[in-house]
This record gives structure tokens, C-alpha cells and sequence, in this order.
């Protein structure tokens, strides 16, 4: 019974969010295309409106730990689910993604992405997507902010073990920036597919930022190993069997 009432629930939740993402989209479409801090506006509105209403639809309240970047900077958070994207995007300042080529021709998601200063890549396609990636991120150059760019290249179930790709390595080393990591739990709420949503905590954390200079191979083995270990850490601090991928 409780486990049908939570499907409702969630049902009823995801029914809003996509209701309120087209609404929003075309409230906000004037004023995005007068400026790029309008479309931000846009955005930031958004993902906190779908945080604030999961947290009393269907009880997955979220929270964030750590300093939260404000700088020009690379973030390289684990990517669990489409709720980790909401609490990022909903707390950085100037947020810009790395994303996969097929979202630029999404209604709103889409415009909102090109707007706000995103970079669309192929994914799959090796050193050809590498190259597709720095060119799209030199041309947005005069778009300042924080540049996110999920290591593993797509959305990887909790327990799941997937290799970190090249790609952060290389903005990394060619922008000269600070990177900030961040582990998350999310995926053990809301899963990368289905309508059932568990109630809990869902956290993104801001782990210690990663200087510019080390060399590509050592960033990569320091950012997948405390991405990793710290994802891990929260997804048992919910209670969740990590080593066996699944609820006790």
C-alpha cells in the first residue's frame, strides 16, 4: 500500500515538473532572449521549483555540501540521475554544460542549454568528440561561469563501476583551471529510469578543488578516486548496500 501510494505520488510529481518545465520555458523565452543572465534567471528558477516541490510531493528533500563554486572553474560531479543536474544547476551562479548533441534540438531544454552557454558533443565518437568538445568550448570563451562536465559521460547506476573518460583530463590540462569534484547519492532516490521516486535525503557535495598543474593521468586517477569514494560514503550514510548495489 505504501509502496503504491509513493508511485502515485512520484507519478504525480514527474506529471508537474514536465507541466511547469513548459511553462516556465515559454514565460522565461522573451526574457532569455534579451540576455544571457535572464536565461540563468530561467534556469536557477526552474531547478529550485522542481527541488522545493520534491521535497514535500514525495519526500526527497536534497541538500548540498560544500563550498559551492563561484568562480571560473570545472566541475566534475558523478552523474546518477536527472536530480543531480536539478540541485547543481539550482546552486551554481553561472552553470554551463558539456552535453550530448541531441538535448540542442529539445524544446526548451534545447534553447535554454544554447542560451545559458552550453557545449553539445557527440558522444561515441572518440578523439572526434575530444576535438568537438575544446573547439565548442574555445567558441564560448565569452561566456564565464562554471563548466560541468560529468567524467563518466553518462548517467551510471549507483554500485556501478564505469571508466572515467579523457575528456575532463583534457579541459583540465587546456584550460588551466581549478576543478572542483562532487559525489552525490541521488541515484538510490531517483533512478536513471522508471516513475518510482524513494523519499530520503539526496545530497551533492563539493569536494576539495584540484588545482591546475598536475598532469593529465594523475588528475584522472585523483578525480575518479575521491569521486568515488565519497559517492560511496553518502550512498551508505542513506543506507544504501553499495557492495551489492541495492537496498538492504
Amino acid at each position: 500500500m505504501r509502496y503504491a501510494l509513493q508511485y502515485c505520488l512520484s507519478l504525480i510529481f514527474i506529471g508537474q515538473m514536465y507541466v511547469m518545465m513548459l511553462l516556465m520555458g515559454i514565460f522565461f523565452f522573451p526574457l532569455a532572449v534579451i540576455s544571457r543572465e535572464n536565461a540563468v534567471w530561467g534556469v536557477h528558477t526552474y531547478t529550485r521549483w522542481v527541488r522545493w516541490t520534491a521535497s514535500w510531493m514525495i519526500g526527497l528533500k536534497s541538500e548540498v555540501r560544500g563550498p559551492v563554486p563561484d568562480g571560473e572553474v570545472i566541475v566534475c560531479p558523478k552523474h546518477q540521475s536527472f536530480f543531480d543536474i536539478i540541485i547543481i544547476v539550482s546552486v551554481l551562479p553561472r552553470p554551463r554544460f558539456i552535453m550530448k548533441a541531441e538535448l540542442k534540438w529539445a524544446p526548451i531544454l534545447g534553447y535554454f542549454g544554447f542560451r545559458i552557454g552550453c557545449v553539445p558533443v557527440n558522444r561515441g565518437k572518440g578523439a572526434k568528440a575530444i576535438k568537438q568538445m575544446v573547439d565548442g568550448v574555445e567558441k564560448m570563451r565569452d561566456f564565464p561561469g562554471q563548466l560541468i562536465i560529468y567524467p563518466q559521460g553518462t548517467r551510471v547506476a549507483p554500485g556501478v563501476k564505469r571508466t572515467y573518460k579523457i575528456g575532463s583530463g583534457v579541459l583540465y590540462e587546456g584550460l588551466g583551471q581549478p576543478c572542483v569534484p562532487a559525489a552525490t547519492n541521488v541515484g538510490v532516490f531517483w533512478p536513471r529510469h522508471g516513475i518510482y521516486r524513494r523519499p530520503g535525503l539526496a545530497v551533492v557535495e563539493f569536494l576539495p578543488v584540484i588545482e591546475p598543474g598536475l598532469a593529465v593521468e594523475a588528475f584522472m586517477q585523483h578525480l575518479e578516486e575521491v569521486v568515488e569514494r565519497h559517492s560511496d560514503r553518502l550512498m551508505q550514510e542513506a543506507g544504501f548496500d553499495v557492495e551489492n548495489a541495492r537496498w538492504p
